[in-house]
């Protein structure tokens, strides 16, 4: 069994890599021409959130994985650069999770509250939100530099990295510990229920009011812009947060079982082992999806790709008339 579900792993991870970078590209270089019908805040905040997944698939599941089922070791696994790596990988996971927080209330701004809106749902606010967050995040996880160690020591050269034993012992690296995974991904999961339980709570609410309000006037039923405005930023709020909550339950769920039953990850049953294994799958194929909601919920978005998949094909088919044309004698 379970070297069954090893190639399994071995394959996801492969299509994962394969796919999850030119899909990420092809959201970042789409959104960044801002013909896609959203407003100058929506962009930046998908962008960013393009560019952590990207990020992600790079350093988790290409680097981390792909590369190790096929070309075994090599220079990343040299223990100077496995730290790097460590700290770029935790640096990844925690932007994804927290600008897809940062776009949620975002939203939830936009949806909930009218007045603040004016001021917050703008493009340089949300520069300044994804830069310090990014920023943060990134000094948040040096530290992971230093709780490796060598694995072993050849011809003088420190390979591979092993956590250290104090790490699980030292009081301050519990407390890090514990900050880390209630920072990510405990926190950002209770905080998009919440925003999205404001949300549906508003939306219920504002749309009782205003089906009350135009039932008072006269005529027929007439077509209502904002309405038909915030469904489509509604659908998009409700899509991206909800494929994270569910990509990332099993590893919510796993986090509670492991610090609740004690468990020694070292010792895991086959069913645990691969409960956990799951979770992780499950997380990192999170980095894919928001490309397919967009093409999914956004009719502009798909619009490009087409145009996108066009123009290199209009342009062999004008280079080659142009040859023929040529070619014919004089």
């Amino acid at each position: 069994m379970m070297f069954v579900f090893q190639m399994v792993k071995k394959i996801f991870y492969t299509i994962l890599g394969v796919i999850g970078v030119p899909v990420n590209l092809l959201a970042i270089v789409i959104l960044t021409r801002g013909k896609c019908g959203l407003s100058v805040c929506t962009t930046r905040y998908l962008v960013a959130m393009a560019m952590s997944d990207l990020m992600l698939i790079v350093t988790q599941v290409i680097l981390w994985r792909v590369i190790y089922y096929y070309f075994g070791y090599s220079f990343l696994d040299i223990t100077p650069v496995c730290r790097v790596h460590y700290v770029l990988n935790y640096a990844a996971m925690d932007c994804s999770v927290w600008f897809t927080v940062t776009f949620s209330f975002d939203r939830f701004v936009a949806i909930c509250c009218q007045k603040m809106k004016i001021k917050y749902c703008t493009g340089k606010t949300a520069a300044v939100v994804l830069g310090t967050t990014g920023t943060l995040l990134c000094l948040k996880n040096i530290p992971f530099y230093f709780t490796q160690e060598p694995g072993e020591i050849i011809d003088n050269i420190p390979w591979f990295c092993i956590e250290k034993s104090s790490y699980y012992t030292d009081p301050g690296w519990v407390v890090f510990d514990w900050f880390d995974t209630v920072l990510t991904p405990l926190i950002p999961f209770v905080l998009i229920l919440l925003i999205n339980a404001f949300t549906v709570r508003h939306i219920l609410v504002a749309s009782r009011v205003r089906k009350g309000l135009r039932a008072q006037t006269k005529g027929e039923d007439h077509s209502d812009p904002e309405m038909e405005s915030r469904r489509k930023s509604v659908i998009l709020l409700f899509t991206i947060s909800g494929s994270f909550i569910l990509m990332w339950l099993l590893s919510v769920i796993y986090f509670l079982y492991y610090k609740i039953t004690g468990a020694d990850p070292n010792y895991y049953t086959d069913s645990e082992y691969i409960f956990q294994q799951v979770g992780y799958m499950l997380k990192n194929f999170s980095c894919c999806t928001n490309t397919f909601i967009y093409v999914v919920t956004q009719s502009n978005f798909r619009e490009q790709i087409k145009i996108a998949v066009k123009s290199p094909l209009t342009s062999i088919h004008q280079l080659l008339n142009n040859k023929k044309t040529d070619t014919r004698p004089l």
